[in-house]
């Protein structure tokens, strides 16, 4: 009676009569009243073919039991669907099977069903072993490549932001030799009885007044910076400086203004008016080429301690975190890909807690939904990071301007492999692995809205994973 009904189930439809007997003495019947038939991650001992009644999968997500499939379609299975593969895979149960009414089940026990696909199927075997373990290595593989080009891009983007202060540090250092020997040609002059040395005494009041001036010198409009430089360089001429349109500038930056000029020059006297306003500008020169240096070496220190704080290379894997400090970092390692015109917003919500998070993975995904981002929207638009707090989670949202998602295609975002971007350009992991990172690492979820103008994603990690 078995072997007849198992013939009218589309699982075993085309097997002669030998396999039939096979399966009905191997395996048996059992009835199972409404409620769990076996449960995801137990030991997946048996493969369940329905014969009759209402069955339905479920699976855990952030532990909740999401029922993923209902039917009553005789002849569907479930359960160990790989025990084939053997010890190459843990035998687990990846999803939950419950009888929704009383159920009747054809059951075979796992090695039994694992030995029976090897031997009456081992061509068949082996192409999926292939495909199996080919797409996992493929995946795997295409992830670490994509992970190092990301890497390869930011790099570039780095030393090009590295550059620019380094630059500047070089040309300031080498103008400031040149000042601070002019300073010492000063002093010189100075020893030689070429300046009055009684006047010294003052001259050194005024230079420590006019290092001050550099640091309370108000900033200028570019039209303001031109009058005032025309006005202290008239002074200049006026008073027979040589030079005064060259050294009117560097003045004007330290904050010199004529009637500065004029309590110096009684100060001093008109005999060493010129040797000490050059002293004085060189004093100021020097003063601005170090404050220059000491900007472009913290702009670099800043961009060093950012890729520390991306990468995490000093820090544990798994380690408490504020979001915004990776938010931060991964803007800066960003920032050479950011066209000039795209505007960037950040709503940050300052009052959140720290989490426990796998700070160098979450970068990663930072990363990935920033880049699309950026792809999307081309050469112009408003790419907007927020933060904020949602029940027991902190949420990070990255969104933009562009195009939006086709709904053809929304429901396919997250699978492996699956791109809009170009044959070569892109490799259809970025969303995948962003979402591994925070739904299976995390315990997170990662959610998208879009409609032309204005796609969101949304992150969500729990404050407290343990719970």
């Amino acid at each position: 009676m078995m072997k007849e009904e198992l013939k009218t189930l589309f699982l075993f439809e085309s097997l002669d009569d030998a396999k039939l007997d096979w399966l009905v003495e191997h395996g048996k019947v059992e009835h199972h009243p409404a409620g769990l038939v076996y449960a995801e991650g137990d030991d997946a001992t048996c493969f369940y073919v329905m014969l009759s009644g209402t069955c339905a999968l479920s699976r855990l997500v952030h532990g909740d039991d999401v029922e993923t499939v209902r039917t009553e379609q005789r002849g569907v299975y479930a359960g160990a669907t790989q025990a084939y593969l053997g010890a190459a895979v843990p035998q687990k149960y990846p999803n939950s099977l419950r009888a929704v009414t009383d159920c009747s089940f054809f059951v075979l026990p796992a090695t039994e069903f694992g030995a029976m696909m090897r031997s009456w199927f081992p061509m068949a075997m082996h192409l999926m072993e292939g495909l199996f373990f080919g797409l996992r290595n493929t995946q795997t593989i295409i992830g670490e490549r994509e992970r190092l080009l990301a890497l390869g891009s930011l790099s570039a983007g780095l030393t090009h932001e590295l550059n620019n202060p380094a630059a500047a540090a070089v040309r300031a250092t080498s103008v400031l030799r040149t000042r601070v020997a002019g300073m010492r040609h000063k002093l010189a002059m100075i020893a030689d009885g070429r300046v009055d040395g009684t006047k010294l005494r003052h001259l050194v009041d005024l230079q420590e007044e006019a290092v001050k001036r550099v640091a309370l010198a108000p900033a200028l409009t570019p039209l303001q910076t031109s009058d005032a430089e025309d006005a202290v360089g008239d002074w200049l001429e006026e008073h027979d400086v040589t030079g005064a349109w060259d050294i009117g500038a560097t003045l004007v930056a330290g904050g010199i203004d004529p009637e500065w000029l004029d309590a110096m020059a009684q100060t001093v006297g008109e005999e060493n008016l010129e040797p000490a306003v050059r002293w004085i500008t060189y004093t100021l020169d020097t003063e601005l080429l170090m404050a220059e240096i000491e900007d472009s070496v913290a702009r670099i220190s800043g961009l060093v301690a950012a890729a520390k704080q991306y990468s995490q290379l000093d820090r544990a894997p798994y380690q408490t975190v504020d979001v915004h400090d990776l938010l931060k970092a991964t803007l800066v390692m960003m920032n050479a890909k950011i066209p000039s015109g795209i505007k960037v917003v950040k709503e940050f919500d300052r009052s959140l807690p720290p989490i426990p998070a796998y700070a160098a993975e979450l970068n990663q995904v930072w990363t990935n939904l920033i880049d699309n981002a950026l792809g999307a929207m081309g050469q112009s638009g408003t790419l907007t990071i927020r933060t904020g707090r949602d029940g027991e989670n902190v949420f990070v949202e990255v969104a933009d301007t562009g195009h939006g998602i086709d709904p053809a295609i929304r429901p396919r975002i997250f699978e492996p492999f699956f791109t809009t971007k170009p044959v070569g350009e892109g490799t259809g992991l970025g969303l995948d692995i962003s979402y591994r990172i925070v739904v299976n690492k995390h315990h997170g979820d990662i959610k998208v809205t879009s409609s032309p103008g204005d796609t969101t994603f949304r992150v969500l990690l729990p404050i407290n994973p343990d719970a």
